[in-house]
């Protein structure tokens, strides 16, 4: 009589939730631990909005990875009834020509020849369309209809409440500490009150916690801080589309993007650079540097040396996966990360998980989208 394998997940953000839901999915009995609550306050994936797109310069991987991860947005969008992603579209500005060579030049090349209907933009294109935006300083850029904003916090209770219904054990309260070991296998996790929870595998999406569960791990990643601003026009439908779209403008020169004003009427900016390293406990402050004069704290990315995630097992540890490293551009492949992680962890193939394997620290580069830095 076979016996349903066990996993424990430590962490309840997207990495983790939806591993859970996906190997819940395959007949494993999964249980999550978090501190909790859930969704996190101190979790990068706790926010009103991330964006999604699958621009990525001229890097194919992570731009199919996108598209795949779209599609998976509009089905849990019919799960759901109401939308998680809005699709309002992407738009990408420049203050200089898309010669060749450039980031976005890279991106809209890649998309165009794939098949995505792309508009191009110029100066009288977008003070038509878009009359917030200053044309005469973005005169060219372009406009991507597959593409728009989630809403970070409202996914992340999401796909709890979908993992409970399918009998995923999510367990608050519980602060992993300690990966158990017997013999060279991961067996469970023990927390920081000396309570066990035992599997017969074991991941690690802990965020920018994950280093401390697997101190191997140190020299790979870091957390680092990014300033969120957060507006309150007086006239927010001025900020919504379809004139006011989420959008990058000089993104890989400059880091900033945003988004239109939601629901509530919060307009939302934030900053892709090379941010601020941090203690992964701090306090989420923005640099006071940055913000004056209005709401703003700061998101922690996990920050790898080279901008791509961990997902992948452990080179010694038989029976621990790692799936983290979001480089504050994971959130927009949440569909299909969980399907990632549980390849993974049954050793089946899958096209992107090699990019995502075990690897030690390099040459420090980052995701080309970014702004670096001067």
């Amino acid at each position: 009589m076979s016996t349903q394998p066990t996993i424990v997940v430590a962490g309840a953000g997207i990495f983790g939730l939806s591993a859970a839901l996906e190997l819940q999915s395959r007949g494993y009995a999964v249980t999550v631990v978090d501190p909790g609550p859930v969704p996190h306050p101190l979790a990068a994936s706790n926010d009103v909005s991330r964006m999604i797109r699958m621009d990525y310069g001229d890097d194919k991987l992570y731009s199919d990875l996108g598209a795949e991860a779209i599609e998976g947005w509009h089905v849990w969008n019919e799960w759901r009834g109401r939308p998680l992603y809005h699709e309002d579209g992407f738009l990408v500005l420049t203050s200089r020509p898309l010669e060749p060579g450039t980031v976005e030049r890279q991106s809209y090349d890649l998309l165009t020849a794939a098949g995505w209907p792309l508009e191009r933009l110029n100066s009288e294109i977008t003070a038509e369309r878009f009359p917030l935006w200053n044309s005469e300083h973005y005169t060219d850029g372009y406009f991507n209809p597959r593409g728009g904003w989630g809403e970070a916090g409202e996914t992340v209770s999401f796909l709890a409440s979908q993992s409970v219904a399918a009998g995923v054990d999510i367990r608050a309260g519980f602060s992993a500490e300690i990966v158990l070991v017997e013999s060279g296998r991961a067996v469970g996790l023990r927390s920081s009150d000396g309570s066990e929870v035992r599997a017969d595998n074991v991941v690690v999406a802990a965020g920018v916690w994950t280093p401390r569960l697997i101190p191997e791990l140190e020299d790979m990643m870091s957390p680092v801080a990014q300033t969120l601003v957060y507006l309150r026009p007086t006239l927010p439908d001025r900020f919504r589309p379809p004139h006011f779209l989420p959008w990058g403008a000089d993104i890989p020169r400059t880091g900033w993007y945003g988004f239109p004003a939601n629901a509530d009427g919060v307009v939302k900016l934030a900053n892709h650079g090379p941010g601020r390293l941090v203690d992964a406990d701090a306090p989420r402050d923005a640099d006071p540097e940055v913000v004056e004069y209005s709401r703003s704290r700061a998101c922690f990315y996990n920050d790898t040396w080279d901008g791509d995630f961990y997902i992948t097992r452990h080179p010694e540890i038989e029976g621990l996966v790692v799936s983290t490293g979001g480089s504050g551009h994971a959130f927009k492949f949440t569909p299909a990360l969980g399907g990632i992680t549980a390849d993974v962890v049954e050793g089946e193939p899958n096209r992107y998980a090699a990019r995502f394997a075990w690897r030690p620290r390099g040459a420090v580069t980052k995701e080309s989208t970014r702004y670096h830095g001067e």
